[in-house]
């Protein structure tokens, strides 16, 4: 069949054996990549915001947003910069990837929630266009009020512009080298009740947040992804805490130079990771009792709470001990 579940602390990640149909230049530096499953059959549905992981011939791990349209089901569709500081995984589809080609997939999953609203302030920078896309298309389609303000470097590096300038005067195109930047604080002070969600490079969302609070809107309007993790140098707690797991009926203890992760795996237990830096939340667990302090990037620590989770490659503990469903 080409697709296989793996177990994870949370859930069952699907796993599929996918065809390249189509890879092209989208802008300079950007890939257009289509990918359908190998065996013909339906792709797993999926949600705007949702993202895959790449399982790349190399053993990399990388998370690309989907840009398609939720309701086909025929093809995944994706854009991948070359990133000239990355670690491997944009060079390695930039170079090695290729159409009629195949690729390994996990997912979809979803840490960036598209939630109804009737009106919406899209934010994008370079890049992050990808995941704002498919919303966009649901905010048209449900008759939603929204505007698009999408920053970069120049023209011919921002993707997808044909089909965002098909949309008309709700798109607001930003190149750095003819405009400058977006205006935030006017952008977010004309919001008004909007749902604002952005995407993009570290100093962008820097801007956006300060912009948002500059005009006093709650924080429960702003969601946002980002491409790296969040600095929590400074919050990270120092000094070592037990974690007891209900699955495997262990307690043990993780030292301060070594994370959830790390110490479970040595004791034998199955643990499923990708980036492990807290971005992509494949390795969500369950938390049944304890204090977490959440460091990672892929939800809020107020939602991490409201669904009794954390990301256990990266977060810590404020309780002495942390009893989790693993």
């Amino acid at each position: 069949m080409g697709i296989s579940t793996s177990s994870t602390a949370t859930s069952l990640e699907t796993e599929i054996d996918a065809t390249i149909t189509m890879k092209r230049a989208a802008a300079d530096g950007v890939a257009e990549i289509r990918l359908s499953a190998t065996d013909g059959s339906l792709l797993p549905e999926w949600t705007p915001g949702a993202h895959v992981d790449f399982i790349l011939g190399s053993g990399l791990v990388r998370q690309y947003s989907l840009a398609g349209d939720p309701d086909d089901r025929s093809q995944y569709r994706f854009g991948v910069l070359l990133d000239p500081n990355s670690r491997g995984g944009s060079l390695e589809v930039h170079g090695s990837l290729s159409a009629g080609g195949e690729i390994r997939i996990r997912g979809p999953r979803n840490n960036f929630t598209f939630r109804n609203s009737e009106t919406y302030v899209f934010v994008a920078g370079g890049i992050g266009i990808t995941p704002l896309l498919p919303m966009i298309r649901a905010a048209e389609a449900n008759g939603a009020n929204w505007s698009l303000w999408y920053g970069g470097r120049t023209r011919s590096s921002m993707a997808f512009l044909e089909e965002l300038l098909a949309y008309g005067e709700r798109v607001n195109i930003y190149p750095e080298d003819e405009r400058g930047f977006i205006p935030l604080k006017n952008v977010m002070a004309e919001s008004g009740e909007a749902l604002v969600y952005t995407c993009g490079p570290e100093p962008l969302l820097n801007a956006v947040v300060g912009a948002f609070d500059a005009v006093g809107k709650p924080a429960r309007d702003l969601h946002l992804e980002r491409f790296v993790a969040r600095d929590v140098s400074d919050s990270r707690p120092t000094g070592t805490f037990e974690i007891e797991l209900v699955e495997s009926e262990l307690v043990l203890t993780v030292p301060e130079d070594q994370t959830i992760v790390d110490v479970a795996r040595e004791a034998g237990v199955l643990v499923f990771t990708s980036c492990e830096e807290g971005m992509c939340g494949t390795c969500e667990t369950r938390v049944v009792s304890g204090t977490p302090v959440h460091l990672d990037s892929a939800k809020s620590p107020e939602q991490h709470d409201k669904d009794r989770t954390m990301a256990i490659c990266v977060s810590r503990c404020a309780s002495g001990r942390l009893v989790l469903d693993l």
